[in-house]
């Protein structure tokens, strides 16, 4: 605004210096601007910021459209936009002779009031009746919005063959939204879907181009199209691309091979295109908000019908041995990357070949690279040593119960508990178990039914955990409550098991059905629920924080009622049973709360190495915890164990000191 004021005072001072009429034009001149300054919108929105609210602005003059605003942690950030230059009456060149009555860029394709259907009719032979324009006009979401639907409308309604003028015009007009600077404004696009939509578009337009006798080698600065006929006595082909990713960087190099032997099956008549899109992998995660990093080109390949197989070679951008990478085809009826159209033949910290199968549904490709790191060294010798001890402490957890158990349940309270103790420890020790054969298996990629099975089992077991921790504490709620006795110990006993077993498998059954139909039931890299994709994973974090909650208000409560119990009751016994029971469940309900609290952390924070080893830690070591907290330092168990022991040492000295003469047979005394 200073600049303007010192403008204006500069040019009314030189009306002592130039002709009036002149001067008075310049002062004008300077005012008209002033006034268009202060009515241009601001960048962002000026009401009060309350957290979710919303704020629509007008775009700057000489654009159309406006921007969307959301209030978030007391700022306003822009969520869409849709300012543009582009429209009927300035896309084409001014020499076109096109009439602009009842033209919309998004009327359905095949009707003729579309301005794709007055493209092909001004200029049929290469569309430059509006290629200049568009290559000339700015990249913002606007605009790219209306080239995307533009090149959508034009491959749709073009019925006839595409030669190499067309080609040209239409690669540029792509090339030009492709650009690496216009990226950031691709996620302020409403309709998520453009980038997948012109993916398609530049598809569908590239399978129409015929190759007459020589090849085809179409270069942009971010789309490079090469096409050939297949030689008679072909001995291979191999088409490689290299293009810089950004302005600075330096080029990125790719290629697309097939082996002579494949090509000797397809007719010489038969035609190969390749498409290499720099730029294309990162604009489809920025507008899907896919959870993936695009590491390599793009290739669009199109083959003979006969030919099922190419081999593609990626330079990866960014360069690590610390993420995995995985092959995709870009599935173009759910518009996201499917690890089945691929399979990874070699990988290294630069590079990574890719076997692909093009048909129908896939025929564009590239790399994934993971957004975590693969485990550290340290992470997997805490795990797997974790859980062997935690698998041992299972064990033995469960041999010393079936030891003890005649003597430690002898009432109903606690022949109830000790129910609960044992399958605790039976489903831990499954989960335990079926966690480290998910390990062997190298994948959904390679396994993926078994690694759904497994999978399935993992969730159902943990899940039974938290709800057998659950039936504990309901059945101290229920003691403290009410009165043991006045229901049948079977009813109880099917109660337990209903809670422990049947719940965790609705809840395990309803999770797989939901979201395994669209392959969003396991992780990408991994054998365990889905994050990233269908949040699968809250099926199990949600039940399993949610009993935690509620176990800790149960032992709450208990704990207030049993002070009130004097020594001499007679619910004094009863009660100090109950007792027992929550100090189990305050010992292990925070310690599994705390350990999946730091699952928690994990997915807000994956980064934090302190995280995963303490994560590593808990988990790995539970089964440990439960056989120190809850069987070893239990006082009647180790009285039990005790007997037991000195029930053996006396039976020994029994037999020691009996004479043989007096033992027959049978066991039967003389």
């Amino acid at each position: 605004m200073w600049k303007v004021k010192t403008c204006i005072f500069l040019l009314c001072c030189l009306e002592f210096l130039l002709p009036t009429g002149s001067c008075r034009k310049l002062c004008q001149a300077a005012r008209n601007s002033k006034k268009k300054e202060s009515s241009r919108p601001g960048e962002v929105c000026t009401g009060v910021c309350v957290a979710g609210s919303l704020c629509s602005k007008l775009c700057p003059p000489g654009t159309e459209g406006s921007m969307g605003f959301v209030c978030r942690k007391q700022r306003w950030h822009k969520v869409n936009e849709t300012c543009r230059t582009l429209n009927v009456h300035s896309i084409f060149e001014e020499k076109s002779t096109v009439y602009f009555q009842d033209m919309n860029v998004n009327k359905s394709p095949g009707k003729s009031e579309t301005i794709a259907h007055r493209v092909l009719q001004e200029c049929p032979v290469d569309l430059s009746c509006v290629t200049g324009k568009i290559v000339q006009s700015p990249q913002l979401p606007g605009n790219i919005e209306v080239i995307v639907q533009l090149l959508h409308n034009i491959s749709t309604e073009l019925t006839t063959e595409v030669d190499e003028p067309k080609m040209k015009s239409y690669s540029a007009m792509a090339n030009h939204i492709l650009n690496s600077s216009s990226i950031s404004n691709w996620t302020f696009i409403p309709e998520r879907n453009s980038s997948s939509v012109l993916l398609h578009s530049v598809n569908s337009f590239a399978k129409k181009l015929q190759i007459r006798k020589n090849p085809i080698n179409i270069q942009d600065s971010f789309i490079h199209m090469m096409g050939s006929m297949i030689p008679a006595d072909s001995e291979g082909m191999n088409f490689t691309f290299s293009m810089p990713v950004d302005e600075t960087s330096r080029p990125v190099m790719g290629s697309v091979l097939s082996s002579g032997e494949e090509l000797k099956m397809v007719p010489s008549t038969s035609q190969i295109i390749c498409i290499a899109f720099p730029t294309l992998g990162a604009i489809l995660e920025a507008s899907l908000l896919e959870n993936v990093i695009v590491n390599g080109f793009v290739f669009s390949v199109f083959l003979p019908e006969k030919l099922k197989r190419i081999s593609l070679h990626f330079e990866k951008i960014h360069k690590s041995e610390e993420r995995k990478t995985y092959c995709v085809g870009w599935d173009e009826l759910e518009n996201r990357w499917n690890r089945k159209a691929c399979r990874m033949v070699e990988v290294s910290s630069q590079h990574a070949v890719c076997q692909c199968w093009p048909n129908k549904l896939f025929t564009s490709f590239s790399i994934l690279m993971s957004r975590h790191t693969l485990a550290s060294p340290v992470l997997t010798y805490i795990t797997y040593t974790g859980l062997g001890i935690s698998i041992c402490s299972l064990i033995i957890c469960l041999s010393i119960e079936s030891l003890v158990w005649c003597q430690v349940t002898k009432t109903e309270i606690s022949y109830l508990r000790h129910l609960c103790i044992a399958n605790v420890a039976a489903t831990l020790l499954m989960a335990d178990v079926l966690f480290i054969l998910a390990s062997f298996l190298s994948g959904p990629e390679t396994h993926y039914n078994a690694c759904v099975a497994v999978t399935f089992f993992i969730h159902f077991f943990y899940l039974s955990v938290f709800f057998w921790m659950l039936a504990k504490a309901l059945l101290i709620l229920y003691g403290v409550l009410i009165v043991f006795h006045t229901l049948p110990k079977s009813v109880l006993v099917a109660s337990l098991f209903s809670v422990g077993y049947v719940c965790p498998l609705v809840i395990a059954v309803i999770t797989v059905g939901v979201t395994e139909p669209a392959r969003g039931y396991l992780r990408a890299d991994a054998c365990w629920l889905n994050w990233d994709m269908t949040k699968a994973l809250l099926a199990f974090v949600v039940p399993a924080l949610s009993i935690v909650v509620i176990n800790l208000v149960v032992i709450t409560v208990v704990i207030s009622k049993a002070r009130r119990v004097s020594s001499g009751s007679s619910m004094f016994e009863e009660v100090r049973a109950i007792m027992r029971i929550s100090r189990n469940i305050a010992v292990l309900t925070p310690l599994l709360g705390l350990t999946w609290g730091f699952g928690i952390a994990i997915l807000i924070d994956d980064s934090s190495l302190a995280f995963h080893i303490i994560f590593s830690l808990l988990n790995a070591f539970q089964g440990f915890f439960i056989l120190v907290f809850v069987t070893i330092l239990d006082p009647k168990i180790r009285e039990a164990l005790k007997g037991r022991v000195n029930s053996a040492k006396w039976i020994s000295r029994i037999s020691e000191v009996t004479p043989p003469e007096m033992a027959v047979p049978g066991g039967k005394s003389q």
